[in-house]
């Protein structure tokens, strides 16, 4: 229960968390580049770009790799290449396709652990690696894997929760922490069916018109993604801490700042909460209503007794840049 923390020093924790540190880099790259909303059929923001194809489309992103991350977990930030693109395809409602990576490495041996999360990830979630870029006489080791997915008529964006949707988490929490860092691991080691039956459930939740808004959680932590979420659907809405699913174990400042390796949050209409929530549940996924959106433009985080704190107001200044009217754009 989270009845007698600091809800304002929580908050103030999350809005100078490295994974929201690394967030507000966006906003001066949509800017410098020009990236309105009017390039492209859903606005720059999103976890994949968008692209018409026939009666569906097209879905394209790319992740690099901290060189840190790189250098201390090398088979793991190669797994990563694979894992979190997948991820991004699937909180656009969409299935992967293939990919591709950039590896930069001193020499083959240090490339080789790298190589071998790439290829034991793209096996276990049954996506190939079809080229890239390889270089092993550079300086230090770098990453960057990009995927091409595909997606039908109905998207899941960051751009359609609306006032009065439900926020619902969805975590798989059988995993462990790969210490010391904040990552969340639930996924090397389990069945690859499994896997990839559970990304599955994303596109599902879009091909039957359950939800129109989605996100997968990235290194901004639960809170840091539901911020860039709301920026971009232009609303607010509070956060109920006790509600967000979180192993026994796990203190809630530290489950509030981690990467999971399953973990999305959705903009969902009320009448349609049970049936979410019910779709993860039946793959052993946590999943519940977290809270709620409303529209104004402040996020709010609230403990068991009722106190609330803003954790951001968009009225006041952006996080990422990318809103619904288009870069750094404000009601």
């Amino acid at each position: 229960m989270t009845a007698g923390i600091d809800v304002r020093a929580l908050a103030r924790q999350i809005r100078e968390a490295r994974g929201v540190g690394h967030k507000r880099d966006i906003d001066a790259v949509v800017r410098r580049l020009g990236l309105g909303s009017r390039h492209a059929a859903v606005p720059v923001g999103d976890d994949c770009a968008a692209i018409p194809d026939g009666d569906g489309h097209l879905l394209l992103a790319i992740e690099g790799f901290l060189d840190s991350f790189v250098a201390d977990d090398p088979y793991f930030a190669g797994y990563c290449g694979i894992m979190v693109n997948l991820s991004d395809v699937a909180a656009m409602g969409g299935r992967p396709l293939a990919v591709v990576d950039a590896l930069w490495a001193r020499e083959a041996g240090a490339a080789d652990p790298i190589l071998a999360g790439l290829s034991d990830a793209a096996a276990l979630y049954g996506v190939p690696v079809v080229g890239g870029h390889t270089n092993t006489r550079a300086a230090a080791s770098n990453l960057a894997v990009a995927v091409l997915g595909r997606a039908g008529p109905r998207l899941l964006t960051s751009f359609d929760a609306a006032p009065g949707d439900d926020l619902v988490a969805a975590i798989d929490l059988r995993g462990r922490f790969r210490d010391p860092h904040p990552y969340w691991d639930a996924s090397t080691g389990a069945p690859g069916a499994r896997l990839r039956g559970d990304l599955a459930l994303l596109p599902g939740l879009a091909e039957d018109g359950l939800a129109g808004a989605a996100k997968d959680i990235s290194m901004a932590g639960v809170v840091g993604t539901a911020l860039m979420l709301l920026e971009c659907s232009a609303v607010g809405g509070v956060i109920d801490l006790d509600a967000i699913p979180r192993p026994d174990h796990v203190p809630l400042a530290r489950w509030l700042t981690a990467f999971p390796s399953f973990g999305y949050l959705v903009s969902v209409r009320p009448d349609r909460t049970a049936a979410v929530t019910a779709r993860f549940a039946e793959r052993g996924i946590a999943a519940a209503r977290i809270g709620g959106l409303d529209a104004g433009r402040a996020v709010r985080l609230r403990d068991a007794s009722g106190a609330e704190a803003v954790v951001w107001d968009f009225a006041a200044g952006p996080l990422i840049g990318c809103g619904r009217d288009g870069p750094g754009a404000t009601p």
